[in-house]
């Protein structure tokens, strides 16, 4: 329908009124400009009460979501597409990035921190569902610093009140071994160095298990244990081919890095084993070496309560077996006051070599291998007493008239 007036635009004379989605609009017909709108009822509580708003302001449009919501929930969304969530773990992830976002807390952070906020809630989200997944692989998806991400992360669960679990060790197991590269066939993978998942990943935490009855996981980085774990775990069970593989090209040829530390929770946990393997009867007459280890690795595991016991006593058993000035009857050795008594003594990580020899307690390698140069706390002077009491501080001894005379009168003296 034909509507009096000039479009201000072209200054045509056709302009039209026109339903858009049943909102009366006054439309030019030759430029397509918009010369008024009429009235839409809103989904608000202005329907109760039979009002109308303009178009551009009913169904939430003014209700846009932040610059910053919208690229961390697009930065959610391609963690979870890149970690292989499920659906409902992105909408959690949203949600908690949501409420963070709005929380008073985090509207200051600086924007380093703020594109950490997306990261941070897909891993709480995946530690309450109890999804296998370390801060460390979050880390390196987001090419982010640890210690930056570590604070967000713990700032996220207190100013929220979030109940986030602890990863266990098995879940960690589980996550580090998903990522190898000999659980399937390769071109670079020579066939006998691929191993099965299942039995590569039981075996595997039956080791993390028994470092951390020996104490060699607490205070530690996990990563590193994990690895020696798996390392042995995947020689241990086709040792004839894979005994000759070291540490190095394990790693390679499983596609993981290679944590400095790994080759010292190697070497305890080989040390551990030998002490083991020393308490099995029918290895006592061969040499306990490292190839001996790994070839009985499963018999160890499976008594491993009972060897551990028995190859690691504490000190008040190994006093009762050495009487005070004399050495182990069993060594034929000199006394411990000789050097080389008391060498052999304090080697911490030295197992029996046979039955009734001596035991070592089984303690935190910290305790039987203290620094060899402590740290020193400075040491202030003892007070005695006889230090000199200036001026200044003269008049808070005087306690009585008495006293402040008498100091008076040795002034007047003097």
């Amino acid at each position: 329908m034909a509507a009096r007036g000039r479009c201000p635009e072209c200054g045509s004379g056709s302009l039209v009124e026109d339903a858009h989605y049943a909102q009366q609009q006054l439309v030019c017909s030759a430029c397509g400009c918009v010369l008024s709108e009429g009235l839409l009822t809103t989904t608000y509580s202005d329907e109760e009460h039979l009002r109308e708003v303009a178009y551009s302001q009913s169904t939430g449009q003014k209700e846009q979501l932040s610059r910053c919501l919208q690229r961390g929930s697009r930065r959610v969304q391609d963690l979870c597409k890149v970690l292989q969530l499920p659906a409902a773990f992105e909408e959690t992830a949203v949600s908690y990035l949501r409420r963070a976002l709005q929380h008073p807390a985090f509207r200051l952070l600086s924007r380093e921190k703020k594109e950490l906020l997306g990261g941070c809630c897909v891993l709480v989200t995946c530690r309450q569902r109890s999804w296998p997944l370390t801060m460390g692989t979050v880390c390196s998806l987001l090419y982010a610093r640890h210690d930056l991400f570590a604070g967000v992360y713990l700032s996220l669960q207190k100013e929220l009140g979030l109940s986030v679990p602890a990863l266990s060790l098995a879940d960690l197991v589980t996550t580090h071994l998903n990522s190898f590269r000999l659980l399937q066939p390769a071109a670079d993978v020579p066939a006998a160095f691929l191993e099965d998942k299942e039995q590569l990943l039981a075996r595997t935490v039956a080791i993390v298990e028994l470092a951390s009855q020996a104490w060699l996981v607490t205070g530690r980085h996990p990563v590193p244990i994990v690895t020696a774990a798996a390392f042995l775990a995947w020689q241990s069970l086709r040792p004839g081919p894979r005994l000759c593989c070291p540490l190095a090209r394990f790693c390679r040829l499983a596609g993981v890095d290679l944590p400095p530390p790994a080759h010292l929770r190697l070497k305890e946990l080989l040390e551990i084993l030998q002490g083991m393997a020393s308490q099995l009867s029918w290895l006592r007459g061969f040499p306990l070496d490292r190839k001996v280890v790994v070839k009985h690795l499963g018999e160890l595991l499976q008594h491993r309560l009972f060897l551990l016991k028995n190859a690691f006593s504490q000190h008040g058993e190994e006093q009762q077996d050495t009487a005070p000035g004399q050495g182990c009857p069993s060594q034929g050795s000199g006394p411990p006051s000789s050097p080389a008594g008391a060498q052999q003594q304090r080697r911490p990580w030295a197992g029996p070599a046979r039955p009734g020899g001596p035991r070592r307690p089984l303690l935190p390698p910290c305790l039987l291998q203290p620094r060899k140069r402590p740290r020193s706390a400075p040491s202030a002077a003892a007070a005695t007493g006889d230090e000199p009491i200036s001026d200044s501080e003269l008049e808070q001894y005087l306690r009585s008239p008495e006293e402040i005379r008498a100091l008076s009168r040795a002034r007047a003296c003097l």
